[in-house]
């Protein structure tokens, strides 16, 4: 399975090389991808789920052999194991990972509170799909969702919803993950930028 294949046959069960506080998978879903307009804002969603010690992410929407190559580069450069996967079909993904055993939260400014629904979510043996909106979530997302989860009740990114959801899932210890065959390793400094290659 190639990292950046788009084909339709999709592979929960990667190896995951990192150190976390959870044994189950966590994956993102972000909803109807246009490379046209969202190559940017896509990339940081991407590169926010891997920081933040997720597994994979599928993007539905249009295919994008350059999006995925920035993302790989990235995981190539700094380590780890990171899907990315473009042009995928939502409702066959949340079927698939429903029909597995796993669970389904989607996060937008709707549903139960985050800090409320946090523990309950964090505490189930179920492997989680994050689902996050693009330009307009279709209403069935809603009602498949196990869990429709709210970070805060205002308008606002799904790339923050995401990097708050996981910094509560994780309980902040995404700062002391590390991220093995790593070519580049940012070394805590006071001042300036120090790494170490």
């Amino acid at each position: 399975m190639g990292k950046n294949s788009n084909n339709n046959n999709y592979d929960f069960n990667i190896k995951i090389n990192r150190s976390t506080i959870s044994k189950q998978k966590l994956f993102v879903l972000r909803l109807d991808h246009r490379p046209h307009r969202d190559l940017r804002i896509s990339t940081h969603t991407a590169l926010v789920a891997r920081a933040f010690g997720m597994d994979g992410i599928f993007f539905s929407g249009v295919p994008d052999k350059k999006l995925c190559e920035k993302v790989n580069k990235v995981t190539e450069n700094f380590g780890g194991d990171f899907l990315v996967r473009t042009g995928c079909d939502w409702k066959k993904i949340i079927k698939e990972w429903l029909s597995q055993g796993g669970e389904i939260i989607h996060l937008s400014m709707y549903g139960l509170t985050l800090p409320e629904i946090i523990e309950k979510i964090r505490n189930s043996s179920k492997d989680k799909l994050v689902v996050i909106g693009g330009p307009k979530v279709p209403r069935e997302i809603y009602s498949i969702a196990t869990y429709n989860v709210s970070v805060t009740n205002q308008p606002h990114s799904e790339i923050a919803a995401l990097a708050v959801f996981l910094n509560y899932y994780h309980k902040g210890q995404e700062f002391y993950y590390e991220f093995k065959n790593a070519k580049i390793k940012i070394i805590p400094n006071k001042n300036g930028k120090k790494f170490a290659t």
